[in-house]
């Protein structure tokens, strides 16, 4: 009896000191305002005790106050064959801070974690997402993570997201005194506090409390202007028996070079002499490229390659010659081998891509950066990109996935860092011309045709692939046409060196027009609209950032039946703001009804005080799209 009473008394014990850790009500009201989720502890620590491996534990419990919040309840856990993962435990707490589940690495999923382009092709995952539980609610989890290198240290982020407020968070390095490293602080309310611990390790303390959640605002710039981070990369470092060291771009690029490229560019002689014959004929350097470019698209497809240290090293250009496949980095590799065997220069380059445009950061060298790699050809005055691993891309288009970013060229002389091409506003262009034909009962029928260049170029690529039942499926749901029956799509791309997507679309829609009284309403904006407003922020804290510009064009010539009139003011509406501009007008003249439509939005970085103005721009873009026409027999 004595022992089980013992034994309540202890588990009573632990749910009391759970419930006043994690009581939902403890949390300091002020972290409430703009919150969705808040960080009631988190402890990071790294500690390095020779070159040759790393240890991470994490120890973090985050409140969920609702379902906005939902992401900050999410569990990833990254691996790869070098890096091992521990320890893993972690519970559920409801409102009042009673535990109500427990979870292991038992209950986490296992995900292969590469994709078609990443530099990092071995990497997996662990995920784990709490089930359904009453908002609100904790999860407090905790891991171990031991990695087999020393040259990626994770940066620090406590708050990966706006909306989450930070009670406490801690990030503790701690290093043997000849292993230094570098690292940049971003946002953060205090500087690191440094010393030596108990093991006569270095130390490097970060420390946040009581933080407020930083709320989400359209149109902000990326994180790292906003959210608190530290930066960390090591001075000297180990990567699976290979040592470096570097402490900016020039030194970085040139270990790359020396330690993972040097050797893997050989290929068969018999592929060289192809190589020189194929291009014999061409005397234009770039146009030569164009030709060994294309003939690599033939014959590669991209595949994961969980090959050499990591995901750094390139596959041989031997093997992919002979194999046929590679990953981004051996695709690169292998395009830069065939180069050379027509004497044509170019460089390895490692990238952030992604539609977002994140350049490598000029003043802090790191391998933590760039996800991607692409090569570069530097002809004089003409420096042109190639994206390897799309084996239908055009050469030297880099779309919006790698446009417009500074970049890193691996090069025996060290590295260098170089700006991918900028797509201005009037490149992104989609240009829309219609004829159609309306009758008295409503049926609309005519032929649609659509040029995309710039960025737009690839807005119909994940369609331009697909089997023709497939395409018309896709734009039934793509063009907001009631009872749209397509009857015949053409969707032809021009590969050129300016690339260009062209669209036809014969078609017909009956009751497109509502008739009541003989008099027909319709939309004479038949497909680029703008379907909802844009958030209103007040007191907004962010810079307007726009990321990319674009320019749409649009003129439609409706025919229709004798004798018919507008009802309404014709439509004539024009903005013209510093970010963006826009016009919309319809006219009537012999039977024609003419729509026209422009909008340019302009890429850059504005005053916060121009967000008011940019909801406003929105609106009235929103409210011109929706415009309708009524045409009745014989009024004015």
């Amino acid at each position: 009896m004595k022992y089980f009473i013992a034994v309540y008394f202890i588990l009573l014990c632990l749910r009391v000191t759970a419930q006043q850790k994690y009581d939902v009500s403890l949390i300091p009201k002020e972290l409430l305002p703009y919150a969705s989720a808040v960080v009631r502890e988190d402890e990071v620590t790294c500690e390095i005790k020779n070159f040759d491996y790393s240890n991470y534990h994490i120890k973090r419990a985050v409140t969920i106050l609702n379902e906005s919040g939902e992401k900050a309840a999410r569990v990833f856990i990254w691996y790869d064959k070098i890096t091992s993962v521990r320890a893993v435990k972690g519970i559920v707490y409801d409102e009042a801070g009673w535990p109500v589940g427990k979870f292991s690495e038992k209950s986490f999923g296992d995900y292969y974690a590469g994709n078609d382009f990443s530099l990092f092709e071995d990497t997996r995952v662990k995920f784990f997402s709490p089930a359904a539980v009453k908002y609100p609610y904790t999860i407090a989890y905790e891991y171990d993570i031991r990695t087999n290198q020393t040259m990626n240290i994770n940066d620090w982020v406590p708050a990966k997201q706006t909306g989450i407020a930070i009670e406490k968070s801690v990030y503790t390095f701690s290093c043997i005194p000849a292993f230094t490293i570098r690292y940049k602080e971003l946002n953060l309310p205090s500087k690191v506090v440094t010393g030596t611990n108990t093991d006569k390790l270095v130390t490097y303390k970060w420390e946040i409390n009581n933080l407020k959640a930083i709320r989400y605002e359209p149109y902000s710039p990326p994180d790292d202007n906003f959210l608190p981070m530290v930066k960390i990369a090591p001075v000297n470092f180990k990567y699976q028996n290979i040592s470096g060291a570097f402490s900016n771009w020039n030194e970085m690029g040139k270990w790359v070079y020396d330690k993972l490229l040097t050797g893997q560019g050989t290929i068969d002689p018999v592929t060289v002499a192809y190589i020189k014959n194929i291009t014999a004929a061409v005397t234009d350097p770039k146009l030569k490229a164009k030709k060994i470019y294309e003939y690599m698209q033939q014959k590669t497809r991209y595949i994961s390659v969980q090959v050499g240290i990591g995901g750094y090293r390139p596959y041989p250009a031997a093997d992919v010659d002979r194999l046929n496949y590679g990953d981004c980095k051996a695709l690169v590799n292998y395009t830069q081998a065939l180069l050379k065997a027509a004497d044509i220069e170019s460089y390895y380059c490692v990238v952030e891509a992604g539609s977002e445009k994140i350049s490598l950061d000029p003043d802090f060298a790191s391998m933590s950066q760039g996800n991607h790699i692409i090569l570069c050809l530097p002809f004089k005055n003409d420096t042109t990109f190639l994206e390897c691993t799309d084996q239908k891309a055009p050469f030297g288009f880099m779309g919006d996935f790698t446009d417009d970013r500074i970049v890193l060229a691996c090069t025996a002389q060290g590295g260098k860092l170089l700006h991918t091409p900028k797509y201005i506003t009037a490149d992104n262009l989609q240009q829309r011309t219609a004829t159609l034909d309306i009758d008295a009962e409503g049926l609309l029928k005519g032929t649609i045709q659509t040029t995309y260049k710039g960025t737009q170029y690839d807005n119909r690529e994940a369609i331009v692939r697909e089997l023709p039942a497939e395409r018309i499926k896709e734009y039934k749901k793509i063009y907001p046409i009631n009872n749209l029956e397509i009857e015949k799509l053409e969707l032809v791309q021009d590969k050129g060196l300016q690339p260009i997507t062209k669209e036809q679309i014969t078609f017909n829609a009956y009751d497109y027009a509502s008739v009541n009284n003989g008099k027909l309403y319709f939309l004479p904006n038949i497909v680029n609209r703008r379907s909802a407003p844009l958030r209103e922020v007040k007191n907004r804290k962010n810079m307007v950032f726009i990321n990319r510009g674009y320019t749409d064009e649009d003129e439609i010539v409706y025919n229709i039946p004798a004798g018919y009139k507008t009802e309404k003011m014709p439509l004539n509406v024009s903005v013209d703001k510093p970010f963006a501009k826009y016009t919309a007008t319809v006219t009537l003249k012999d039977n024609r009804l003419i729509y026209k439509r422009s909008i340019q939005l302009i890429e850059g970085i504005y005053s916060k005080d121009t967000y008011p103005q940019l909801v406003e721009f929105y609106q009235d873009v929103l409210d011109a799209d929706q415009y309708s026409v009524i045409l009745s027999k014989g009024n004015n």
